[in-house]
């Protein structure tokens, strides 16, 4: 097998994050589900943004902000999206490439404006996310260069990308390169609800062989397989995966193998300020240590430094150098 020349390409809805605080009352009153990603229509985003507090813009999108977390590792690092050719495009496309990460998907010149994710932040740090894709949901097949999939060592996918038909076929597409390319494919289940509505076929990537390595949070695990009881799932997933990983908040995390569970702490935090990008930034720490070479441990414990970064500043992207903080706990090389 050639050398890698990314440690990590990531496939996802290139997003930008409008971010405000709130009550909790404020989620009732339209009818928002508290801690959910919930797709919307342009009309509803418009609604949103009117109705929302003063708001700060910063690129999201849950695959980008692994990638990003990736290349403050240290990582190689790729991203396949699709943006519009406008401001919030020209925007997304500016700072991930400024965060050193590659990203050569061409913008649309018609259709959908770039999608953005209206995120809501309650006082306890929870947030409810209301995304339109917009042009997120164009990405087709043919953006998907079998190329530059085999020459990364871990392709990434998150599991919104299962809602558009397109996106859909374009991550089958790049799962399948990437093992004609002797190379892993890892897909993150991205949100309860989103189980919720792909359940069956979620299931069938894994039992299939289709994704190498599951990332998943409890709630997502429990909807996977349809209980309420954290070990009966654990214990499926288990017989099922042929590595994941399921992240628990302050719980931190356990690595479930075919041979063993290995539980492994999260990482000290003065507070929470915002949980958003909490799994994304996990999953980019697990994977780039297993790049790396480093043992499931090690991977996990890069994971839960990069997570315990992020939810202490407003945002999803972190805001410290990644690599330098893993240089500090002495979690690098």
């Amino acid at each position: 097998m050639t050398a890698a020349r990314y440690d990590v390409l990531g496939i996802g809805n290139a997003i930008v994050d409008v971010l405000a605080r709130a009550e909790d009352d404020f989620l009732v009153r339209h009818d928002m589900r508290k801690g959910a990603m919930t797709l919307i229509d342009e009309t509803r985003a418009l609604a949103i943004y009117d109705a929302m507090g003063p708001a700060v813009e910063i690129s999201g999108g849950s695959a980008a902000n692994t990638i990003v977390g990736c290349a403050s590792l240290g990582g190689r690092a790729a991203f396949v999206g699709r943006v519009r050719d406008d401001e919030l495009g020209r925007v997304f496309a500016h700072d991930i490439r400024a965060a050193g990460v590659a990203f050569d998907t061409g913008p649309a010149s018609d259709g959908p404006s770039t999608g953005r994710c209206y995120v809501l932040v309650t006082p306890d740090g929870e947030r409810t996310m209301n995304t339109y894709l917009g042009a997120a949901q164009d990405l087709h097949p043919r953006d998907i260069d079998a190329d530059a999939i085999a020459g990364a060592a871990i392709t990434y996918l998150e599991g919104y990308l299962w809602d558009p038909k397109q996106a859909k076929e374009a991550f089958l597409k790049a799962a399948a390169a990437a093992h004609e390319a002797k190379r892993l494919v890892a897909l993150s289940l991205s949100d309860a609800f989103c189980v919720d509505r792909w359940r069956e076929e979620f299931l069938d990537l894994v039992r299939g062989g289709t994704v190498d390595l599951l990332f998943a949070n409890e709630a997502e695990l429990r909807s996977l397989y349809q209980t309420s009881d954290f070990d009966t799932a654990l214990a499926a997933l288990r017989r099922e995966a042929r590595l994941a990983v399921v992240t628990r908040s302050e719980k931190g995390c356990v690595v479930v193998s075919r041979d063993k569970l290995l539980p492994v702490p999260a990482a000290p935090i003065e507070r929470v300020v915002d949980t958003t990008g909490a799994g994304d930034l996990f999953a980019a720490g697990f994977l780039f240590g297993i790049a790396q070479g480093a043992g499931h441990e090690r991977a996990a414990q890069l994971g839960a430094l990069a997570a315990a970064e992020v939810i202490q500043h407003l945002g999803a992207r972190p805001q410290t150098s990644l690599k330098e903080l893993a240089q500090q706990r002495g979690l690098a090389g």
